[in-house]
Order: structure tokens, then sequence, then C-alpha cells
């Protein structure tokens, strides 16, 4: 095999420097590099490839590696055979079961293709003194849901958006995700995708699991859902109406070791991914990845130059189980320190309980090389003990790892001047649309219809998180002014029946839809003057963006990923002109959320000039997913920066 390649040298912007770091947890070392804070750098990407392969001639090459003799049992107690390749040395697979499907199938090597032409470098060079560089990856995402397939919320719309704005920077990207059918029509969604004839047998909790795989190409996005009966069920992807489903963790397990093996089983478009691959865990759900490469890939010469990125949307669900459980998830013995988790003794059922447990996201914490979370401000608060929930001990170990990305938004999806599901469409050029849209609503909703009467909604899950108990509290105070309120969402049964108690009381100026429904959101986003949201914590927040996409000013509690993107109002500011794009407060209590409300109340009504200006910058803002992938890209090129994680 003869190879030849042109890749330009990396290079770090003046004036920055790399810093060593090193710390360890529970016995097991980190190694880091401290946060280069690289801003406004331009970015360009050269790589050649040349390849020829030779004929497979001798099928697998079953590669035998010397170990001592405790590694040696452990390895045959979990049936561990070696990995399998084809001619050019790539591994087709690497399971501690043999294939069952693959043992003589030839599968190309990876290769890259990069979209720049040789002309348009060539200029670059002569207007650039010092030309920077941007590197592809192959990069997997690992998510329990993504849209439009699977969504319950930022998580869903995140993995749905930020692979497709990946792939359209040249990297090549695929999403591995269940394939969840729960016999309605919302089965559909999975109508393209392709059955592919590879199938992978897992070890894990104590037997054999065989899963199969779906694709789907689409938005230059390799969409892969994997195929198992534990996917197959009536609920959302985490449970049903009797609660979370009791086998999360088992059906979790396998969606983290079918990632592991899809890069290097399936070829997809011809070429499998191969094992320099950039992995990106979303939330515990995918924490097992950045384990199982580093114990059980890694030790046998797979991987060893593949990365993980764990990314945090919410802390507060971490994957905790039962400390017996840790033989379930197929990870090789001696590793139980990476995911063992013991409980403060106040948090301990009775005086002899031990607390011990395993936690999926904190083993993922400690095995990932770079960690990421959906907002700067979040980034912070998580390494408090306040925002921690008990893993800001370990977070602030890894702070020179962690970096914080405010998410961005799907710009076509939310677009006023195209939006299919509202009544009149709009732009920050021509706001007619705007109050044609908010006299529909209250002709739909059955509400006055007042164009001068301040209409304030609320978009979000009824729960704890999101404040509804604050805001709840507060409605009979707000109900004395003159405005009108919508409430859009479902969750814990006393908010669901609390607001339709609230709405017979207030006819004539409350409704509150239970439920969710993806067309009454946008047209609320449109119609409605005012956002509301008192969320306790919010690591990031979609809504408040949506909302200043569609020039509805938000009014949100100052924390996580709302401080970071809405910028309090400033009448004074720009030479008497305002600045801002919206409100804030702090802290959250019911009288703090009534003075916001009502100072955006008194604006909207005697300032319209300042309204309008709101409104305009609301609008203007950039919350696409271009600026996000910038960042995640700048991430990507730390992670390989580093050796990786080797335990």
């Amino acid at each position: 095999m003869e190879t030849l390649q042109i890749i330009p040298s990396r290079t770090v912007g003046p004036g920055l420097r790399e810093t060593g770091v090193s710390s360890s947890f529970s016995g097991v070392g980190q190694v880091g590099f401290a946060s280069l804070l690289l801003r406004n750098r331009k970015v360009q990407s050269f790589c050649i490839r040349a390849r020829s392969y030779t004929e497979d001639r001798n099928g697998e090459d079953l590669i035998s590696r010397n170990s001592n003799s405790t590694q040696n049992e452990e390895r045959e107690e979990l049936l561990l055979l070696g990995t399998e390749r084809d001619s050019s040395g790539s591994v087709v697979g690497f399971q501690l079961i043999p294939h069952s499907a693959l043992s003589h199938e030839k599968i190309l090597e990876t290769r890259e293709v990069v979209a720049n032409a040789m002309d348009e470098l060539a200029e670059d060079i002569e207007t650039s003194d010092e030309a920077s560089t941007r590197t592809t990856y192959n990069v997997v995402f690992v998510t329990a849901e993504a849209a439009p397939y699977s969504k319950t919320g930022g998580l869903g719309d995140v993995c749905g958006s930020l692979p497709i704005a990946m792939a359209a920077r040249g990297h090549r990207v695929m999403v591995v995700s269940p394939r969840y059918l729960n016999g309605s029509a919302s089965d559909k969604v999975y109508a393209n995708a392709v059955e592919l004839e590879q199938r992978s047998q897992i070890y894990c909790f104590g037997g054999v699991q065989e899963v199969g795989f779906f694709h789907e190409f689409r938005a230059g996005v390799d969409w892969i859902f994997v195929d198992h009966l534990s996917y197959q069920r009536p609920g959302t992807p985490y449970g049903d109406t009797f609660g979370a489903f009791g086998d999360n963790q088992f059906r979790f397990t396998l969606l983290c070791h079918a990632a592991c093996e899809a890069p290097l089983v399936l070829p997809l478009g011809g070429f499998n991914y191969g094992e320099k691959c950039l992995f990106l865990a979303n939330d515990w759900h995918a924490g097992l990845v950045p384990v199982l490469l580093a114990a059980k890939y890694r030790p046998c010469g797979v991987y060893k130059d593949a990365r993980s990125i764990i990314a945090i949307h919410n802390i507060a669900h971490q994957g905790v189980e039962p400390a017996a459980t840790y033989k379930n998830f197929g990870v090789p013995g001696g590793w139980y320190k990476a995911l063992e988790w013991v409980f403060p003794p106040w948090a301990r059922t009775h005086a002899l309980d031990p607390g011990e447990a395993v936690n999926v996201l904190k083993a993922a914490i400690v095995t990932s090389d770079r960690i990421v979370t959906v907002s700067q401000g979040y980034s912070w608060e998580i390494t408090t003990p306040e925002g921690g929930y008990g893993l800001h001990e370990l977070l602030s170990s890894r702070s020179t790892v962690l970096t914080g990305i405010t998410n961005g938004i799907d710009c076509n999806e939310w677009n006023p001047s195209r939006d299919e599901h509202i009544p009149s469409q709009y732009s920050v050029h021509d706001l007619s649309g705007k109050l044609e849209c908010k006299i529909a609503l209250q002709k739909e909703l059955g509400l006055p219809v007042r164009s001068d009467c301040p209409l304030i909604g609320f978009i979000g899950r009824l729960d704890y998180q999101k404040g509804i108990d604050i805001l709840l509290s507060a409605v009979p105070d707000l109900m004395h002014d003159d405005v009108q309120l919508v409430m859009l969402g479902s969750g814990e049964k006393q908010y669901e029946d609390w607001m339709r108690h609230l709405e017979c009381i207030y006819k004539d100026k409350f409704r509150g839809w239970v439920g969710f429904n993806v067309p009454v959101s946008h047209r609320i986003t449109a119609g409605c003057d005012i956002l509301i949201m008192p969320s306790r914590f919010e690591p990031c927040g979609l809504n408040q963006l949506y909302a200043m996409r569609y020039g509805t000013i938000p009014v949100v509690h100052h924390t996580g990923g709302l401080r970071d993107t809405v910028q309090n109002f400033d009448p004074y500011a720009n030479e008497g002109i305002g600045d801002g794009t919206g409100w804030t407060f702090s802290p959250l209590t019911k009288e703090n959320l009534l003075a916001a409300l009502r100072t955006a109340v008194w604006t909207y009504k005697e300032h319209k000039s300042s309204w309008e200006g709101l409104m305009k910058r609301g609008m203007e803002r950039d919350s696409s997913w271009d600026v996000a992938a910038t960042q995640y890209e700048q991430v990507f090129e730390w992670a390989f920066i580093d050796p990786p994680y080797a335990g």
C-alpha cells in the first residue's frame, strides 16, 4: 500500500502558549492542556491523500498481544478474540465476542475528502502573510435523541442541527442514536432509513446482545439508528406515563457499545470511518463511550488515535445505579474506580447504607479528553456546589479541559420570514406581520382581540427546574394588570391541573395549553410580545433564542445560558437610543419576576420606539450554528493536542 500525504502543520495563534496540567481522581490519572483562548481566528484546510490498495489475499489478520496472566484471564472470561483487519490494516471490528456477519468482508480504509479547490487555497496563501489551517475530522455524535427523529427537549434540537452544521464545514459526520418505534404515526420519521447488512454482537449484562443498524444520509450527515427490541415500545425515549423505564441502563449501554462499533464495521458510502475518530458523547446516555475507548479498545491497540468529548446538557441527570450493576456494562475488570460513586451520608437511605453506586456521567468526565457544556455560564455553574449536583469538585479538577459553548438554533426552521406555521410572515425590515400573528393567536385562543394589550407567553416543561411554581404563584397578582398570559407545556400533574384551574378563573386573560404542539409553539412565539422563562437553572435554553428571532422580548432568570444570551435592557446606552435584548432578574422570587415583567409591560406601553429597538436587536442577533461550530472545531483541535486518556 502506497500513501502520499500532504498535510500542513498545525499552528497556534500568536501570543499563545501550551501549558501541561495533570490531575487525578480516585487513582485514575488525567492529562490535559490549559485552554487556549483563540478568538476571531481565520482557519483554512488543506489535505491531499492518494492511496493504492492490494487485493485481500488472506482475509482476516488476527493480532495477538502479550500480556500478563491476570490480563489474559480477564480477556478469556470476556471472550476477547482479538481484532479483525482487512488487507489495508484497517480494523473491521473489535468485539468481546466474534462478529457473526463480517468475517470475510472487506472494508476499505477511511478517506478524508477536502472540498477546497487548489486555486482557492493558492489565492488565500498569496493574500495572507501567515496562512492558518483547519483540520477536518471524522466526528461521531452519540446521543439518546436527535430531531426530527426523536426529541424531548434541547438535546434533540442540538443533536439534530449541530451535526449538519459540522458537515457543512467539511467534516465527515455520523450521528448514532436508537431507532425508537412506539407503534404510532411518529414511526414514519424512519421511513427513509435503510437497514444495513452488518449486525454487531455485544457482550454486556451477562450475555450476548445482537443489534442492527439503519442508515439514512441526509444533509451531508450519516444518520445511524441502532435497532434493538428494547427501543420498540410506547412512550418517550426514556419512559412512559408510569415513569422512567426500568431498563434504561441496559438500553443506553447497548447504544454506547454499538456507537463504538459503528465507525469500524459500517461501510458508509463505501468507506468506514475508521479508528481516527472524534466521539462527541452527549449526556449520561452516551457517557460510557469514553470509558469503552479507554478500557476496552485502546489496551488492544484499537482507537489509539481517537479522542472523546463529553457534552453536558443537563448535569442533574447522571445515570446513577446500584454498585452491583457495574458488571452489566461489559467493561473489562479493574475499571470500577472510574465508575465508582459514593453518596454523602445525608443522602443515604439509612444509617447502615454504604452509599455505593456507579455513576456513568462521572466516569465520562474522568475518562474523556475534553468536556463541553452548552453555554459559558453553565460551564462555571457546574463547578459550584449549587450547580454541580455532587460533581463540582471533579469538574473543578478538570477545569483546564472544560469549555462552554452556547448552542445555536436552526435558522431555517425558526425564521419568521419563511415560517409556514404562522399566519403572517414578517422580518426585521417589515414588522407588520408581527401584529397580525398576535391578533390571530388571540382569536385562536378565544382571548379578547386587543392589539394594545401585552401578550405574555410561556413554553416549556411544567416542572421544578423551569420555575413553574414561581410563575403560577405570581399569576393572581399579574392578572390584576392589563395583560394576557398564555402557557404551553406538560409535566407534573399538579401544575397541569393548576393551569386548567387558572383558565377557569381568568377567562378573559389566561389560557393554558396542556401538552406540546410544534405548530402551536411557533404561533405562540410569533404572536406574543413577551416570553417569560423563570428557570431555576438552564444549561442553555433555546426558547429565548427562538423568541428573539421572532421579535418577542425575553424576560428570564439570570442563570446559565439565559444569562449568556439575553442582554439586559439599558435605556440610556448608545446615546440614549438604548441597548440590550430583554430583561433578566435575580434571585428567583415571585416579587422579582413580577417586577421584571411589569418593567417590560411598562416599556411596551409607554416607549414604543425603545420596544421596537429591542425587537430589532433580538432579530438581528446571530444565533446560527455557524458561531458554535467554529468554537467546537477549536475544542476538537485541543483534544488532539493532548495524548488520549489511557487510565
